[in-house]
Protein backbone atom coordinates (compact mmCIF):
# COMPACT_ATOMS: atom_id res chain seq x y z
CA UNK A 1 0.00 0.00 0.00
CA UNK A 2 2.92 2.57 1.25
CA UNK A 3 4.55 2.01 -2.44
CA UNK A 4 1.43 3.26 -4.31
CA UNK A 5 0.46 7.25 -4.83
CA UNK A 6 -1.73 8.18 -1.85
CA UNK A 7 -4.11 11.52 -0.93
CA UNK A 8 -5.58 11.78 1.83
CA UNK A 9 -8.61 13.76 1.56
CA UNK A 10 -10.63 15.45 4.48
CA UNK A 11 -13.66 18.16 3.79
CA UNK A 12 -15.48 20.86 5.59
CA UNK A 13 -19.02 21.40 4.04
CA UNK A 14 -22.21 23.39 4.89
CA UNK A 15 -24.17 20.17 5.84
CA UNK A 16 -24.10 16.68 4.91
CA UNK A 17 -26.61 16.77 1.77
CA UNK A 18 -23.82 16.70 -1.38
CA UNK A 19 -26.94 17.57 -3.84
CA UNK A 20 -27.75 20.77 -1.93
CA UNK A 21 -25.22 21.82 0.64
CA UNK A 22 -21.54 22.39 -0.77
CA UNK A 23 -17.60 22.99 0.27
CA UNK A 24 -15.99 25.13 2.43
CA UNK A 25 -12.52 23.49 3.12
CA UNK A 26 -10.65 21.00 1.69
CA UNK A 27 -7.20 19.11 2.68
CA UNK A 28 -4.73 17.12 0.96
CA UNK A 29 -2.15 15.13 2.13
CA UNK A 30 -0.25 13.61 -1.04
CA UNK A 31 2.59 10.13 0.19
CA UNK A 32 4.70 8.93 -2.50
CA UNK A 33 7.20 5.63 -1.78
CA UNK A 34 6.18 6.22 2.02
CA UNK A 35 6.84 9.91 2.63
CA UNK A 36 4.74 13.00 2.36
CA UNK A 37 5.86 14.45 -0.50
CA UNK A 38 3.31 17.68 0.18
CA UNK A 39 0.23 19.00 2.25
CA UNK A 40 -2.50 21.16 0.98
CA UNK A 41 -5.16 23.27 2.06
CA UNK A 42 -7.70 25.73 0.90
CA UNK A 43 -10.87 27.65 2.17
CA UNK A 44 -13.06 27.47 -0.24
CA UNK A 45 -16.55 29.93 -1.03
CA UNK A 46 -19.63 28.02 -1.10
CA UNK A 47 -21.93 30.49 -2.13
CA UNK A 48 -23.90 30.68 -0.05
CA UNK A 49 -24.04 31.64 3.91
CA UNK A 50 -22.32 28.91 6.64
CA UNK A 51 -24.98 27.59 9.26
CA UNK A 52 -24.31 28.70 12.86
CA UNK A 53 -24.02 25.24 14.23
CA UNK A 54 -21.26 24.24 11.17
CA UNK A 55 -19.78 27.92 11.93
CA UNK A 56 -19.35 26.73 15.65
CA UNK A 57 -18.47 22.98 14.77
CA UNK A 58 -15.45 23.89 12.24
CA UNK A 59 -14.96 27.17 13.40
CA UNK A 60 -14.79 28.48 9.70
CA UNK A 61 -16.77 32.15 9.66
CA UNK A 62 -18.99 33.65 6.53
CA UNK A 63 -15.90 36.26 6.78
CA UNK A 64 -12.87 34.01 6.23
CA UNK A 65 -14.48 32.19 2.94
CA UNK A 66 -15.71 35.33 1.97
CA UNK A 67 -12.47 36.02 -0.17
CA UNK A 68 -11.78 32.80 -0.80
CA UNK A 69 -12.01 31.12 -4.60
CA UNK A 70 -15.02 29.34 -5.73
CA UNK A 71 -14.37 25.17 -6.32
CA UNK A 72 -14.90 25.72 -9.77
CA UNK A 73 -11.99 28.37 -9.55
CA UNK A 74 -9.76 25.49 -7.83
CA UNK A 75 -11.29 22.16 -9.83
CA UNK A 76 -8.37 21.84 -12.00
CA UNK A 77 -5.87 22.02 -9.42
CA UNK A 78 -7.88 19.30 -6.69
CA UNK A 79 -8.19 17.15 -9.88
CA UNK A 80 -4.43 17.16 -10.21
CA UNK A 81 -3.46 16.32 -7.23
CA UNK A 82 -6.16 13.18 -6.84
CA UNK A 83 -5.41 11.95 -10.03
CA UNK A 84 -3.56 8.78 -10.20
CA UNK A 85 -3.51 8.23 -6.69
CA UNK A 86 -5.58 6.01 -4.32
CA UNK A 87 -7.96 8.49 -2.34
CA UNK A 88 -8.43 7.92 1.06
CA UNK A 89 -10.81 9.74 3.67
CA UNK A 90 -12.82 8.53 6.79
CA UNK A 91 -16.14 7.80 6.05
CA UNK A 92 -14.78 7.76 2.44
CA UNK A 93 -18.38 8.08 1.35
CA UNK A 94 -19.19 11.67 2.27
CA UNK A 95 -15.82 12.93 1.01
CA UNK A 96 -16.18 11.08 -2.21
CA UNK A 97 -19.97 12.40 -2.56
CA UNK A 98 -19.10 15.46 -2.66
CA UNK A 99 -16.31 16.54 -4.71
CA UNK A 100 -18.01 14.11 -6.92
CA UNK A 101 -21.15 16.22 -7.08
CA UNK A 102 -18.54 19.44 -7.75
CA UNK A 103 -17.11 18.26 -10.53
CA UNK A 104 -20.30 17.26 -11.99
CA UNK A 105 -21.73 20.61 -11.33
CA UNK A 106 -18.73 21.67 -13.04
CA UNK A 107 -19.94 18.40 -16.25
CA UNK A 108 -16.58 16.51 -15.17
CA UNK A 109 -16.04 12.64 -14.30
CA UNK A 110 -14.76 12.03 -10.51
CA UNK A 111 -13.74 8.54 -10.59
CA UNK A 112 -10.58 7.79 -8.74
CA UNK A 113 -10.29 4.35 -6.60
CA UNK A 114 -11.32 4.76 -3.45
CA UNK A 115 -10.50 3.34 0.16
CA UNK A 116 -12.41 4.28 3.51
CA UNK A 117 -10.45 4.37 6.55
CA UNK A 118 -13.46 3.51 8.59
CA UNK A 119 -13.39 -0.06 6.70
CA UNK A 120 -9.73 -0.39 6.91
CA UNK A 121 -10.03 0.23 10.82
CA UNK A 122 -12.70 -2.37 11.12
CA UNK A 123 -10.59 -5.28 8.96
CA UNK A 124 -7.83 -4.40 10.76
CA UNK A 125 -9.11 -4.17 14.45
CA UNK A 126 -12.40 -6.36 14.66
CA UNK A 127 -12.04 -6.27 17.90
CA UNK A 128 -13.13 -2.57 18.41
CA UNK A 129 -16.70 -1.94 17.96
CA UNK A 130 -15.81 2.33 17.33
CA UNK A 131 -13.89 3.11 14.62
CA UNK A 132 -15.18 6.83 13.78
CA UNK A 133 -12.17 9.37 13.55
CA UNK A 134 -12.39 10.26 17.27
CA UNK A 135 -12.44 6.78 17.98
CA UNK A 136 -9.20 6.24 16.56
CA UNK A 137 -7.52 9.17 17.94
CA UNK A 138 -8.24 7.99 21.44
CA UNK A 139 -7.15 4.40 20.88
CA UNK A 140 -4.33 4.80 18.69
CA UNK A 141 -2.90 8.17 20.55
CA UNK A 142 -3.08 10.08 17.45
CA UNK A 143 -2.21 13.52 17.60
CA UNK A 144 -4.49 16.19 15.57
CA UNK A 145 -3.43 19.64 15.81
CA UNK A 146 -6.81 21.01 13.86
CA UNK A 147 -9.68 18.69 14.48
CA UNK A 148 -12.68 19.53 12.23
CA UNK A 149 -10.15 21.60 9.89
CA UNK A 150 -9.71 19.48 6.84
CA UNK A 151 -5.57 19.45 6.74
CA UNK A 152 -5.80 18.55 10.24
CA UNK A 153 -8.16 15.18 9.86
CA UNK A 154 -5.79 14.41 6.60
CA UNK A 155 -3.29 14.15 9.03
CA UNK A 156 -4.85 11.97 11.36
CA UNK A 157 -5.45 9.52 8.36
CA UNK A 158 -1.44 9.10 7.29
CA UNK A 159 -0.67 9.11 10.88
CA UNK A 160 -3.08 5.84 11.25
CA UNK A 161 -2.18 4.36 8.26
CA UNK A 162 1.79 4.19 9.60
CA UNK A 163 0.83 2.96 12.93
CA UNK A 164 -1.10 0.22 11.03
CA UNK A 165 1.88 -1.08 8.93
CA UNK A 166 3.65 -0.76 12.20
CA UNK A 167 1.48 -2.63 14.33
CA UNK A 168 0.04 -5.36 11.42
CA UNK A 169 2.20 -7.55 9.39
CA UNK A 170 2.39 -7.56 5.40
CA UNK A 171 -0.47 -10.12 4.71
CA UNK A 172 -2.92 -8.68 7.27
CA UNK A 173 -2.61 -5.03 5.56
CA UNK A 174 -3.64 -6.83 1.58
CA UNK A 175 -6.24 -9.10 3.55
CA UNK A 176 -7.49 -5.78 5.33
CA UNK A 177 -7.32 -3.54 2.15
CA UNK A 178 -9.42 -6.34 -0.34
CA UNK A 179 -11.94 -6.54 2.68
CA UNK A 180 -12.42 -2.51 2.78
CA UNK A 181 -11.80 -2.09 -0.65
CA UNK A 182 -14.60 -5.05 -2.01
CA UNK A 183 -17.71 -3.45 -3.71
CA UNK A 184 -20.48 -3.25 -1.83
CA UNK A 185 -18.60 -0.47 0.99
CA UNK A 186 -20.84 -0.54 3.79
CA UNK A 187 -22.76 2.21 6.20
CA UNK A 188 -20.02 3.04 9.03
CA UNK A 189 -22.77 1.72 11.32
CA UNK A 190 -23.61 -1.28 10.29
CA UNK A 191 -21.63 -4.75 11.12
CA UNK A 192 -19.64 -5.84 8.19
CA UNK A 193 -21.56 -9.46 7.86
CA UNK A 194 -25.11 -7.99 7.75
CA UNK A 195 -25.18 -8.17 4.45
CA UNK A 196 -23.89 -11.74 3.91
CA UNK A 197 -26.87 -12.80 6.09
CA UNK A 198 -29.79 -11.42 4.09
CA UNK A 199 -31.09 -14.01 1.80
CA UNK A 200 -31.06 -14.10 -2.17
CA UNK A 201 -34.71 -15.06 -2.10
CA UNK A 202 -37.65 -12.15 -2.90
CA UNK A 203 -38.88 -10.24 -0.04
CA UNK A 204 -39.00 -7.11 2.23
CA UNK A 205 -35.91 -5.25 3.58
CA UNK A 206 -36.27 -2.99 6.51
CA UNK A 207 -33.12 0.00 7.12
CA UNK A 208 -33.06 0.96 10.84
CA UNK A 209 -30.68 3.37 12.53
CA UNK A 210 -30.69 3.55 16.73
CA UNK A 211 -34.32 2.90 17.22
CA UNK A 212 -37.54 0.48 16.17
CA UNK A 213 -38.60 2.62 13.48
CA UNK A 214 -37.56 1.66 9.88
CA UNK A 215 -35.72 4.34 7.76
CA UNK A 216 -36.20 2.87 4.55
CA UNK A 217 -38.08 -0.26 3.47
CA UNK A 218 -37.60 -1.61 0.06
CA UNK A 219 -38.83 -4.63 -1.53
CA UNK A 220 -36.72 -7.11 -4.34
CA UNK A 221 -36.76 -10.36 -6.26
CA UNK A 222 -33.37 -10.96 -4.85
CA UNK A 223 -32.77 -9.00 -1.15
CA UNK A 224 -29.28 -9.09 -0.85
CA UNK A 225 -28.50 -7.79 -4.32
CA UNK A 226 -30.80 -4.66 -3.70
CA UNK A 227 -29.35 -4.55 -0.34
CA UNK A 228 -26.16 -4.59 -1.53
CA UNK A 229 -27.43 -1.82 -4.63
CA UNK A 230 -27.89 0.73 -1.80
CA UNK A 231 -24.82 0.89 -0.77
CA UNK A 232 -22.60 -0.04 -3.81
CA UNK A 233 -23.74 3.32 -4.84
CA UNK A 234 -21.56 6.56 -5.19
CA UNK A 235 -23.93 8.39 -3.04
CA UNK A 236 -24.11 11.32 -5.28
CA UNK A 237 -27.63 11.95 -3.92
CA UNK A 238 -28.39 13.59 -0.23
CA UNK A 239 -31.30 11.11 0.33
CA UNK A 240 -29.20 7.99 -0.17
CA UNK A 241 -26.03 9.08 1.57
CA UNK A 242 -28.17 9.74 4.78
CA UNK A 243 -29.33 6.21 4.21
CA UNK A 244 -26.40 4.42 4.41
CA UNK A 245 -24.82 6.85 7.30
CA UNK A 246 -27.87 6.08 9.31
CA UNK A 247 -28.23 2.77 8.88
CA UNK A 248 -27.41 0.55 12.02
CA UNK A 249 -29.25 -2.75 11.09
CA UNK A 250 -31.47 -4.35 8.48
CA UNK A 251 -34.21 -6.62 8.93
CA UNK A 252 -36.28 -8.75 5.95
CA UNK A 253 -39.01 -11.03 5.25
CA UNK A 254 -38.96 -13.43 2.76
CA UNK A 255 -41.98 -13.69 0.55
CA UNK A 256 -42.62 -17.02 -2.52
CA UNK A 257 -42.31 -14.32 -5.19
CA UNK A 258 -41.84 -10.68 -6.51
CA UNK A 259 -45.69 -9.76 -5.96
CA UNK A 260 -45.99 -10.79 -2.37
CA UNK A 261 -43.22 -8.53 -2.01
CA UNK A 262 -45.08 -5.57 -3.54
CA UNK A 263 -47.58 -5.80 -1.50
CA UNK A 264 -46.17 -6.44 1.85
CA UNK A 265 -43.86 -3.01 1.08
CA UNK A 266 -46.76 -1.26 0.45
CA UNK A 267 -48.44 -2.30 3.41
CA UNK A 268 -45.33 -1.98 5.68
CA UNK A 269 -44.64 1.67 4.19
CA UNK A 270 -47.97 2.64 5.19
CA UNK A 271 -48.21 1.16 8.81
CA UNK A 272 -44.48 2.37 9.78
CA UNK A 273 -44.18 5.63 7.78
CA UNK A 274 -39.79 5.33 7.02
CA UNK A 275 -38.93 8.63 7.09
CA UNK A 276 -36.85 8.01 4.19
CA UNK A 277 -39.52 6.27 1.41
CA UNK A 278 -40.96 8.94 -0.37
CA UNK A 279 -43.34 6.37 -2.71
CA UNK A 280 -46.61 4.04 -1.04
CA UNK A 281 -47.10 6.72 1.85
CA UNK A 282 -50.32 6.79 3.17
CA UNK A 283 -51.81 9.87 1.62
CA UNK A 284 -55.60 10.95 2.75
CA UNK A 285 -56.40 13.11 -0.08
CA UNK A 286 -56.29 10.76 -2.98
CA UNK A 287 -59.35 11.70 -4.59
CA UNK A 288 -61.10 10.21 -7.85
CA UNK A 289 -63.98 11.87 -10.22
CA UNK A 290 -67.44 10.82 -10.59
CA UNK A 291 -70.20 11.50 -13.09
CA UNK A 292 -73.68 13.17 -11.99
CA UNK A 293 -76.71 13.15 -13.51
CA UNK A 294 -79.39 15.77 -12.89
CA UNK A 295 -77.09 18.34 -10.96
CA UNK A 296 -75.87 21.62 -12.08
CA UNK A 297 -72.20 20.30 -12.17
CA UNK A 298 -71.67 17.01 -14.52
CA UNK A 299 -68.61 15.59 -12.46
CA UNK A 300 -68.39 15.43 -8.10
CA UNK A 301 -65.22 14.69 -6.48
CA UNK A 302 -64.91 12.10 -4.69
CA UNK A 303 -62.03 10.66 -1.52
CA UNK A 304 -60.14 7.19 -2.37
CA UNK A 305 -59.80 7.00 1.22
CA UNK A 306 -62.34 4.67 2.54
CA UNK A 307 -64.88 4.51 -0.96
CA UNK A 308 -66.27 1.32 -0.88
CA UNK A 309 -64.23 -1.38 -3.32
CA UNK A 310 -67.24 -2.31 -5.39
CA UNK A 311 -68.18 1.27 -6.49
CA UNK A 312 -64.20 1.58 -7.99
CA UNK A 313 -65.69 0.94 -11.53
CA UNK A 314 -67.65 3.89 -11.54
CA UNK A 315 -64.91 6.15 -10.67
CA UNK A 316 -62.51 8.11 -13.15
CA UNK A 317 -58.60 9.10 -12.20
CA UNK A 318 -56.66 8.68 -9.46
CA UNK A 319 -54.65 12.06 -8.22
CA UNK A 320 -52.80 12.89 -4.95
CA UNK A 321 -54.67 15.98 -4.41
CA UNK A 322 -57.33 18.34 -5.23
CA UNK A 323 -55.15 20.49 -7.27
CA UNK A 324 -53.78 17.81 -9.04
CA UNK A 325 -57.60 16.74 -10.05
CA UNK A 326 -58.32 19.91 -10.99
CA UNK A 327 -55.20 20.73 -13.09
CA UNK A 328 -56.15 17.26 -15.09
CA UNK A 329 -59.75 18.26 -16.03
CA UNK A 330 -58.56 21.75 -16.76
CA UNK A 331 -56.27 19.92 -19.29
CA UNK A 332 -58.89 17.59 -21.36
CA UNK A 333 -61.42 20.52 -20.65
CA UNK A 334 -59.24 22.67 -22.92
CA UNK A 335 -58.45 19.67 -25.46
CA UNK A 336 -62.32 18.35 -25.72
CA UNK A 337 -63.90 21.93 -25.72
CA UNK A 338 -65.69 21.32 -22.25
CA UNK A 339 -67.23 23.35 -20.24
CA UNK A 340 -65.67 24.80 -16.88
CA UNK A 341 -69.05 25.47 -15.27
CA UNK A 342 -70.33 22.33 -15.93
CA UNK A 343 -67.32 20.82 -14.79
CA UNK A 344 -67.71 22.49 -11.62
CA UNK A 345 -64.63 23.71 -11.87
CA UNK A 346 -65.99 27.60 -11.95
CA UNK A 347 -69.33 29.13 -10.77
CA UNK A 348 -71.77 32.34 -11.75
CA UNK A 349 -73.36 34.15 -14.44
CA UNK A 350 -71.96 34.43 -18.20
CA UNK A 351 -69.61 32.50 -20.18
CA UNK A 352 -66.79 30.41 -18.81
CA UNK A 353 -63.26 31.16 -19.39
CA UNK A 354 -62.99 28.47 -21.70
CA UNK A 355 -65.62 29.89 -23.99
CA UNK A 356 -63.89 33.30 -24.00
CA UNK A 357 -60.81 32.33 -25.24
CA UNK A 358 -62.92 29.27 -27.35
CA UNK A 359 -62.51 26.06 -26.37
CA UNK A 360 -65.41 25.79 -25.39
CA UNK A 361 -68.41 24.49 -27.57
CA UNK A 362 -70.97 26.81 -25.29
CA UNK A 363 -72.70 24.59 -22.53
CA UNK A 364 -72.70 27.80 -20.39
CA UNK A 365 -74.16 30.34 -22.86
CA UNK A 366 -76.95 28.15 -24.54
CA UNK A 367 -75.06 27.25 -27.32
CA UNK A 368 -74.59 23.18 -26.57
CA UNK A 369 -77.08 21.06 -24.16
CA UNK A 370 -75.81 18.89 -21.34
CA UNK A 371 -76.29 15.46 -23.12
CA UNK A 372 -73.71 16.50 -26.00
CA UNK A 373 -71.49 17.87 -23.56
CA UNK A 374 -71.55 14.93 -20.92
CA UNK A 375 -71.15 12.85 -23.96
CA UNK A 376 -67.86 14.12 -24.97
CA UNK A 377 -66.98 14.54 -21.09
CA UNK A 378 -67.47 10.91 -21.00
CA UNK A 379 -65.17 10.17 -24.15
CA UNK A 380 -62.70 12.66 -22.32
CA UNK A 381 -62.94 10.98 -19.63
CA UNK A 382 -62.41 7.29 -20.94
CA UNK A 383 -58.98 7.17 -20.55
CA UNK A 384 -59.27 7.41 -16.61
CA UNK A 385 -61.57 5.17 -15.80
CA UNK A 386 -60.66 2.60 -12.96
CA UNK A 387 -61.14 -0.43 -13.63
CA UNK A 388 -63.81 -2.47 -12.33
CA UNK A 389 -63.53 -6.08 -10.38
CA UNK A 390 -63.38 -8.37 -13.06
CA UNK A 391 -64.19 -11.68 -11.09
CA UNK A 392 -67.72 -12.45 -9.52
CA UNK A 393 -66.40 -13.01 -5.87
CA UNK A 394 -62.88 -13.32 -4.19
CA UNK A 395 -60.05 -15.11 -5.74
CA UNK A 396 -56.25 -16.33 -4.33
CA UNK A 397 -53.36 -15.40 -6.37
CA UNK A 398 -50.98 -18.84 -5.88
CA UNK A 399 -47.34 -17.76 -5.76
CA UNK A 400 -44.44 -20.48 -5.51
CA UNK A 401 -40.36 -19.55 -5.40
CA UNK A 402 -38.33 -20.90 -8.28
CA UNK A 403 -37.17 -23.79 -5.79
CA UNK A 404 -40.83 -24.90 -4.76
CA UNK A 405 -39.82 -24.90 -1.36
CA UNK A 406 -42.32 -21.75 -0.32
CA UNK A 407 -46.13 -20.92 -1.45
CA UNK A 408 -47.99 -18.10 -0.92
CA UNK A 409 -52.00 -17.64 -2.09
CA UNK A 410 -53.17 -13.52 -1.58
CA UNK A 411 -56.19 -13.25 -0.96
CA UNK A 412 -58.32 -10.62 -2.79
CA UNK A 413 -61.83 -9.27 -3.45
CA UNK A 414 -62.63 -6.38 -5.05
CA UNK A 415 -59.17 -5.07 -5.74
CA UNK A 416 -58.35 -5.35 -1.93
CA UNK A 417 -55.71 -7.29 -0.35
CA UNK A 418 -57.64 -9.70 2.61
CA UNK A 419 -53.98 -11.09 3.27
CA UNK A 420 -51.52 -13.83 2.54
CA UNK A 421 -51.87 -17.50 3.64
CA UNK A 422 -49.34 -19.81 4.02
CA UNK A 423 -51.08 -22.76 3.95
CA UNK A 424 -53.68 -24.67 2.28
CA UNK A 425 -55.47 -24.62 5.63
CA UNK A 426 -55.04 -20.98 6.19
CA UNK A 427 -56.51 -20.64 2.81
CA UNK A 428 -59.51 -22.64 2.91
CA UNK A 429 -60.00 -20.48 6.70
CA UNK A 430 -59.55 -17.16 4.80
CA UNK A 431 -61.91 -18.30 2.00
CA UNK A 432 -64.94 -18.27 4.70
CA UNK A 433 -63.82 -15.37 6.72
CA UNK A 434 -65.50 -12.08 6.61
CA UNK A 435 -63.44 -9.31 5.56
CA UNK A 436 -63.88 -5.92 6.61
CA UNK A 437 -60.58 -4.35 3.45
CA UNK A 438 -60.49 -0.98 2.97
CA UNK A 439 -59.50 -0.05 -0.36
CA UNK A 440 -55.90 0.61 -1.41
CA UNK A 441 -54.80 2.06 -4.45
CA UNK A 442 -51.50 0.93 -4.71
CA UNK A 443 -52.64 -2.12 -3.90
CA UNK A 444 -55.20 -1.77 -6.99
CA UNK A 445 -52.21 -0.69 -9.27
CA UNK A 446 -50.03 -3.54 -8.20
CA UNK A 447 -52.68 -6.11 -8.60
CA UNK A 448 -54.40 -4.54 -11.80
CA UNK A 449 -50.84 -4.25 -13.55
CA UNK A 450 -49.92 -8.51 -12.31
CA UNK A 451 -53.07 -9.33 -14.57
CA UNK A 452 -52.50 -7.14 -17.39
CA UNK A 453 -48.95 -8.47 -17.47
CA UNK A 454 -49.21 -12.16 -16.77
CA UNK A 455 -52.78 -12.56 -18.31
CA UNK A 456 -53.54 -16.39 -18.62
CA UNK A 457 -49.91 -17.55 -16.57
CA UNK A 458 -51.13 -16.78 -13.17
CA UNK A 459 -52.13 -19.72 -11.00
CA UNK A 460 -55.51 -17.82 -9.67
CA UNK A 461 -57.83 -19.83 -7.35
CA UNK A 462 -61.61 -18.81 -7.65
CA UNK A 463 -63.33 -19.02 -3.87
CA UNK A 464 -66.57 -18.06 -2.54
CA UNK A 465 -68.74 -15.46 -3.42
CA UNK A 466 -68.92 -12.26 -1.11
CA UNK A 467 -69.76 -13.07 2.48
Amino acid sequence: MLDSPLVFVDLETTGANPAIDRIIEVGIVKVSAGQIEYEWSTLVDPGEPIPPLIQGFTGITNDMVRAAPSFADIADEVFARIEGSLFIAHNARFDYGFLKNEFKRLERAFQPRVLCTVKLSRALYPEHHRHGLDALIARHNLACDARHRALGDARVLWDFVQLAHAEKPPEAIRAALKKAMKSPSLPSGLEATAVDAVPEAPGVYLFHGENALPLYIGKGVNMRARVQSHFAADHSAGRAMRIAQETKRIEWIETAGELGALLLEARLIKERSPIHNRRLRKNDELCAFRLVEGGDAALERVPLAGMPPEELGALYGQFKSKREAHDTLRELAAEHGLCLKRLGLEQGKGPCFNHQIKRCKGFCVGKENALTHDLRLKTALAVLKLRAWPFPGRIAIRERDEAGARCEWHLFEHWCHLGTAKSEAELHEAAQTRFDAAFDFDTYRILRRELEKRAGTLDIVRLTERL
